[in-house]
């Protein structure tokens, strides 16, 4: 099975990052082999429609399991609509997700975790809201 882990860097031994569609990174490991793969997320800096189009790309590696941190209502549906089992309110390493899933120690997501347009970084850093 193949298991897709949002990641800070393209490293087995990288901090989760905590964004689905706008993460960074995605390692994908084999849960068998162990076998991985790293690629940058290229929806990252998106407008719009990060959350769906980085579903899509997960899709398309035949991923079959997504862990992360948190996952917006779309990128969640389409997920779902691909058959991938979602997994959010997952930190730490990576590599230590990878074992936790496969020890049972992670519970399977029934919805997404936050709302629209969670990481995407509205105020751009520019100071918004602060007096």
């Amino acid at each position: 099975m193949k298991i897709a882990v949002t990641a800070a860097a393209p490293d087995i031994n990288a901090d989760i990052d905590p964004r689905f569609g706008r993460c960074g990174y995605f390692v994908i490991a084999d849960s068998e082999t162990m076998d991985v793969d790293t690629m940058e997320n290229a929806s990252a800096a998106a407008g719009g429609g990060a959350g769906i189009a980085t579903a899509q790309t997960i899709a398309g590696k035949g991923v079959e399991v997504v862990l992360t941190g948190n996952c917006g209502p779309n990128a969640y549906q389409a997920l779902s609509a691909a058959g991938i089992t979602v997994v959010t309110g997952v930190s730490g390493k990576v590599s230590d997700a990878i074992e936790d899933y496969k020890s049972g120690k992670l519970k399977v997501s029934s919805q997404p975790s936050v709302a629209q347009h969670f990481g995407g970084g509205m105020g751009r850093g520019r100071g918004m809201g602060r007096r």
